[in-house]
Parts: C-alpha cells; structure tokens; sequence
C-alpha cells in the first residue's frame, strides 16, 4: 500500500471516528495532530484530506445527495460516507491526483472497508461526479 493510499485510510478513519462518536471531525483531527508520533498520529496528506472536505462539505454533501440514486446521505454506511466525502474532494478539489486515481482508491478502500455491494456503488457515484465535473464546477 503506497503513502498516499495510507494516508486515504487514515483520513477515512478520522471521518468514520466522529461520525460515530456525533463528533465534530475537526476535533477528531485536532487531537490525532496533537499527537504525533504516536499511533494516532496522522501523516500530512490525511491531514489534507480531512481539512478539504471540511472545506468543501456542504458542496460535496449537495453533490452526493443529488446524484447518489436510491440512497440519502443518512442512509449510507458510515464508512461508504466518508470514503465518498474523500472520493469526491479528489476528483473535485484537488487537482494533484488523476480523476481515475482518486476513484479507483476510493474503490479499494470501500473493497477493504466495507459491504459486498459498496465498491460499485462508490465507482458508479464517483464516476458521475467525473463526468460532470466541469458542469459542477463551472
């Protein structure tokens, strides 16, 4: 597993965690920063992640709602939210990663993370964020 697709599942595991908790994910992140060099402790591009879709939450959650077909947000397991939430900041913020890497990780991740049925579901979503990307962010 490369740095990067470390640091993908770290920064899911701050989003799950105060999803789980009814926390604020800003706390979660604060205190794994605070910590460092420990376990807990988060490499910069989780760090990264996890500032940019708090940045960027309301949109991507309009984004998500909008085209995720027969699932609400709140539907959603826990885990398949914060690995679209991360999914979706890649493909749509941040211009360093490929769109194809971006969603191709995100299926790894759901594979690892998550139910049977979550690693397409992920693909097809993310993948109509791809397509529309420049509409959405025209």
């Amino acid at each position: 597993m490369s740095a990067r697709s470390k640091a993908r599942k770290r920064a899911v595991d701050v989003l799950f965690e105060a999803d789980q908790r009814g926390a604020a994910p800003i706390e979660i992140l604060a205190a794994r920063i605070a910590q460092p060099g420990t376990e807990a402790s988060l490499p910069q591009y989780s760090v990264d992640l996890v500032e940019g879709v708090l940045a960027e939450q309301s949109r991507i959650d309009e984004y998500l709602s909008t085209y995720a077909h027969g699932w609400t947000l709140e539907r959603m397991p826990a885990v398949d939210r914060a690995v679209l939430r991360i999914g979706a900041w890649e493909v749509l913020f941040n211009d360093e990663v490929p769109d194809a890497v971006a969603v191709d990780e995100a299926v790894e991740l759901a594979r690892s993370l998550s139910t049977d049925e979550s690693p397409t579901y992920i693909n097809g979503l993310l993948g109509r964020l791809v397509d529309l990307k420049p509409t959405l962010l025209a």
